[in-house]
Order: structure tokens, then sequence, then C-alpha cells
């Protein structure tokens, strides 16, 4: 037992020992560890004293940073502020964009479509420009084609009216060889027979049919001078050479002595020809031999036309700016499909040389002519099998400077009466 605490407290001795060996050795270290502690604490006095020396530069510097700062504060409160504005602007910006987001959206669908869309038309675009360029071409060349065709059709018209004119300028000239053959042959016939009696020595014995062979021979004459006058009037017409003679005279004078005479002059197959008139006197101007001529044809194209013992009257109106001459037979009349043709230059309703009327074809035409060349006019009414009625409108105007050569007081009324009937065979 005291071996066992020998040996115990030897151990605890020697552990002792042991544990002060060991706090010997830290000792010394600690020795060492502070000397190394004083040596850094020496250099961080030294840094403190630099930290001090810093930190009042820096408390120096955070008093201007302080009034920096302060300054900074209520910039920053300013820009709060106004960022708390922009912020509400850009809650309402991104309220806007979303919903112009979902519009563009739409858009961008619509966009798609319509590009797509734009390609298909970009495509039959192409495909009509080039089909265009075609019908370009086409159309050019068929316009070259209608343009010669229209060309030639008017080619074509105009040849049928040249034939036309032709074949009424043939008429014409047959009709005018026939007109000047009858009284040529009449004449040359009577000249023959007072050859005949003269060698004979029966002049003396024949005398009463001398006088009629004379009056013929006239008559004849007559009808020449009216052929010849009328083709002399077309020509200078034709060639811009006619002219009128006007004078202010008594229109209802003058067409009261025309038919004044012709009533004198002859009993046309009993024929009852009456002058009427609203008007006593009208003095307008106009060429007097003319228009006596024109009412003449009138007259005598009313004689031939009618059935004997019929009634022609000659009518003189007075309608302010124009005065109204009518002729108005009760005769055959003239049918619709002529009625426009009658005034055209060489036109007879009845061709053959076998009618009842003479005539080459150019007294309406000439007549309209005249009457134009007054500023007037002329037009035909009529009803077949009841007659017919022509009428010349005349200006009711004056001339200054008339041409008193051509005054009806010098006329010789009976003359012109006798060449213009002288184609009506009684």
């Amino acid at each position: 037992m005291n071996n066992s605490f020998y040996k115990q407290v030897t151990m605890q001795h020697e552990m002792r020992l042991k544990e002060g060996g060991d706090k010997a050795d830290r000792a010394e270290e600690l020795i060492a560890d502070n000397k190394e502690l004083a040596f850094q604490s020496e250099e961080k006095a030294d840094r403190a004293e630099e930290l001090i020396a810093d930190n009042k530069e820096l408390a120096f510097q955070s008093e201007e940073k302080a009034d920096r700062a302060a300054e900074l504060v209520i910039a920053n409160k300013e820009l709060a502020f106004q960022i708390g504005e922009k912020a509400d602007r850009a809650v309402e910006l991104i309220s806007a964009i979303k919903e112009l987001a979902f519009q563009s959206g739409e858009k961008a669908d619509r966009a798609a479509e319509l590009i797509i869309a734009n390609k298909k038309i970009a495509f039959l675009s192409r495909e009509k420009a080039a089909r265009e360029a075609e019908l370009i071409i086409a159309n050019k060349e068929l316009a070259f084609q209608r343009e010669k065709a229209k060309q030639a059709e008017e080619l074509i018209i105009a040849n049928k009216k040249l034939a036309i004119a032709n074949k009424e300028q043939g008429e014409f000239i047959v009709n005018i060889s026939h007109e000047l053959k009858t009284p040529l042959n009449v004449i040359f016939s009577i000249a023959q027979l007072f050859e005949i009696y003269c060698k004979s020595g029966s002049l003396g014995k024949n005398e009463d049919l001398f006088i009629k062979y004379i009056d013929s021979m006239k008559l004849n004459s007559y009808r020449l001078s009216k052929l010849i006058n009328n083709i002399v009037d077309l020509s200078e017409i034709d060639a811009g050479f006619f002219k009128l003679n006007l004078a202010n005279n008594d229109i209802v004078a003058v067409i009261e002595e025309i038919v004044m005479t012709v009533t004198t002059l002859n009993e046309f197959k009993g024929l009852n020809i009456i002058f009427d008139t609203d008007i006593d006197e009208k003095h307008i101007a106009f060429d007097t031999e003319k228009i006596e001529r024109i009412v003449l044809n009138l007259i005598s194209n009313a004689i031939k036309f009618s059935n004997d013992g019929s009634e022609i009257v000659v009518e003189v109106k007075d309608n302010n700016e124009f005065v109204e001459i009518s002729v108005k037979d009760k005769g055959i009349g003239i049918e619709d499909e002529h009625l426009d043709m009658i005034f055209d230059r060489f036109k007879q309703v009845d061709k053959s040389l076998s009618r009842n009327t003479e005539g080459a074809g150019v007294g309406l035409s000439l007549a309209k002519t005249i009457v134009e060349l007054h500023g007037g006019s002329i037009f035909a009414e009529s009803e077949y099998g009841k007659g017919s009625k022509f009428t010349v409108r005349l200006p009711s105007g004056k001339v200054l400077q008339e041409n008193m050569i051509y005054s009806n007081k010098i006329r010789n009324v009976n003359k012109n009466v006798r060449v213009e009937l002288s184609d009506i065979y009684l």
C-alpha cells in the first residue's frame, strides 16, 4: 500500500515536473511572443499616430463631405420628387406601352398577313405587268391596224361618194343633154320649115302658123337661157365667184308682182294662183333678181305637179326677224323617203327621160344655196297625194349701201317669168 502510494506520488511529481517543463517552454514562447508583440505594438503606435493624423484630415474632409451630403440630400429629395412624378408617368407609359404592344402584336399579325398578301400581289403584278406590256404592244398593233382599217373605210366611203357624185354628174350631163337637145331640136326644126317655106314661096300663105312657130322658138330659147343661167350660177358658186347684189326693196311688192305676172301671161292648166299676205309692205335687203328666180322656180314646180283646175297659194308673212315666202300646192306631193333629197344637187325623184315634167335637177339646190347666202333658209313640207309646201325664210335686216342698178323698178318681170316657166309644157 505504501509502495502504491509512493509510486502514485512519484508519478504525480513526475507529471508535475513534466508539466512544469512544458510551462517553462510555454513561458519562453510567451516571452518571445511578447517581445514580438511589443515590437509590433511600437509599430502599431507609430501607425496609430499616423492614423490619428489621417483621421484628423479625414474629419476635416468629412465636414466638407457632410456639407456636400446635405446638399446632395436636398438634391436627392428633389430628384426623388421628380422621380416620383416620373414613376407615375412611367406607370402610365408602361400601361400605354402594354396597350401599344398589344396593338403592335395585332398589327404585326396584320403586317405579316399584308406581307404575304403583298408578295402575292407583287407576283400577280409582275404577271399583270408582263401581260399589260404584251397588251400594250398588241393594242398598238391593233390601233395601227384599226387606223389602217379606218383609212381604208374612209377611202371606201370616199370612193363610194365619188362614185355616187360621178353617177349623179353623169345623170346631170344626160339630163342637161336632153334639156339642151329638146329646145335646140325644136328651133332647128322650125328653122328647116322656114327654109322650106321660103324656097317654095309659101311664107305669106302660112302667116298664122309661122307666128305659132316663132312663139315656140322664143319659148325654147327661154328654156335654153334658163339652163345656161343655172349652169353659170352653179359654176360661179363652185368657183367662189358668185355674188349677191343686195338692195333694200319691198319684198311684198316684188312677190305680188311675180304672181300677178304669172297669172296674166298664161292660164296654166286652168290653175288658180292666189297671192296672200299679212303685211302691206316690208323693206328688207335682198337680191331681187335672184329671189325672183327662186320664187318662180317654186311656182313652176307647183304648176308642174298640180292637177288641172287646182289651186296654188303664194303667201308672204312677217315673223319679225324673218320674212316667210311660201308656195303651197294641192298636187301629187312628195314621198317621205324623197323629201330629204330634193335639195341635193342633180337629184330628181323621177329620173326617167319620159317623165311628165322637165328639168335638170338643179333648181332647188341652187335655190337653197342662194337663200343661205342671204342668211336665210328653205325647207319643204309634203303629204304624198295631198300636196306640198315650200317655205323660204329671209332675214329682215337692211344694208347701208345699196346696189341701185338692181332695183326692182328696172326689172323686166315678163321676160324673167317666161324664162323661168319655159320648161312647163301646156
